[in-house]
């Protein structure tokens, strides 16, 4: 029922927007595109996904987003960055254009397209303890890594040279890969509980 199911939204400024909300769909949520203000506001929880960063960046500034995700991520709103979207969720970045910001939220240091070019893309599997077995099969496409982190941030998955590419902070959760292009719904899943728990401590709260 629509009622009951997760209301969540996909940052729909720029990326693989349509990927994402094809997942979440599938997996039961209520999911439509994000790209005001007043559509982030009808949402609890949101999809920040793959694209180019700094262009992401750009556009919510310029469509009035930027500050409001801010405020969504200080008052706890869950949220899931894939890529570009791990480094906006980042604190930190290594390799941005001048002037790039993130919405920030997660204490660690991301550094852009620490894999090289397109051309360098790779797959591999990955263990991810937090998500049991099978391994996740990730897909790298000008991926990030993440460098550095604070002691509020857990590292979910690493690659056998220790650079971290999945990492979670209270109810936000970042991947270097994409998950919704291979299959792999695990991760979707659990920001999906993230949801389901903030709105049962809503619920308490209220």
């Amino acid at each position: 029922m629509a009622g009951n199911s997760p209301r969540v939204g996909v940052l729909a400024l720029q990326g693989d927007v349509r990927e994402h909300l094809a997942v979440l769909t599938a997996l039961g949520a209520d999911a439509r595109p994000v790209r005001r203000p007043e559509e982030l506001a009808a949402v609890e929880g949101l999809v920040l996904p793959g694209g180019e960063s700094s262009v992401i960046d750009k556009l919510a500034r310029a469509f009035g987003m930027f500050d409001p995700i801010r405020d969504a991520i200080a008052a706890g709103m869950p949220m899931y960055g894939t890529c570009a979207g791990l480094i906006l969720l980042a604190d930190r970045i290594d390799g941005g254009i001048e002037g790039q910001q993130t919405f920030g939220g997660i204490d660690a240091r991301v550094a852009r397209n620490v894999f090289g070019s397109q051309t360098a893309s790779f797959e591999t599997d990955l263990a991810v303890p937090a998500l049991g077995d099978p391994p996740v099969h990730a897909v790298f496409i000008r991926a990030p890594a993440v460098l550095e982190w604070g002691p509020d941030a857990e590292p979910l998955a690493s690659l056998p040279d220790g650079r971290v590419v999945a990492i979670e902070q209270g109810a936000l959760l970042g991947t270097a890969f994409h998950p919704e292009s291979t299959g792999e719904t695990r991760f979707h899943a659990r920001f999906l509980d993230h949801v389901r728990d903030r709105r049962g401590i809503n619920a308490l709260a209220s």
